[in-house]
């Protein structure tokens, strides 16, 4: 079990998340869901529920419309090549997600991501500063990255 599992406050949509969440990663699994008791004003509805994205296991919650997400926490997606940078990112704008800068975007729920490829993490933390900066003002420049551009930058 992991040390620290982040919990996800829906609005009362978390079912919904689940099923948009493991349609994008393609590890994804259910590990538990527990729902509001019978004897609820919400018998029937999804109080709580587990699930694992690659192994990265997340809490949802129904809370309720009092809490929304907000930039301040977003969930970083390591990505091995431009495909996957593309396919998380498509996936992730698509019905209603809204694309930021330097890789970051909100997905329809309003939850923050970080699509990164691991070449672009390489490369700002080369020992030659000035490929690293080089690097750093290309991302700066990007919505979605385009990991040629990045190399060009880093090449010089």
């Amino acid at each position: 079990m992991q040390k620290f599992t982040p919990c996800l406050w829906f609005d009362n949509n978390a079912e919904e998340a689940i099923d948009y969440y493991l349609s994008v990663f393609k590890n994804g699994k259910v590990v538990s869901k527990r729902y509001y008791d019978d004897d609820s004003p919400m018998a029937g509805v999804l109080l709580v529920a587990t699930i694992s994205l690659d192994g990265q296991e997340f809490v949802l919650l129904n809370g309720g419309p009092v809490f929304h997400f907000t930039e301040a926490i977003s969930f970083v997606i390591d990505c091995a090549d431009q495909q996957e940078v593309d396919y998380y990112w498509n996936k992730l704008i698509a019905d209603g997600g809204e694309p930021s800068m330097c890789g970051w975007l909100k997905d329809k729920y309003g939850l923050s991501w970080q699509v990164t490829p691991r070449i672009l993490l390489t490369y700002m933390n080369d020992s030659d500063k000035a490929k690293a900066a080089r690097v750093m003002a290309a991302m700066m420049k990007m919505s979605k990255i385009e990991i040629p551009a990045i190399e060009a930058a880093y090449a010089g």
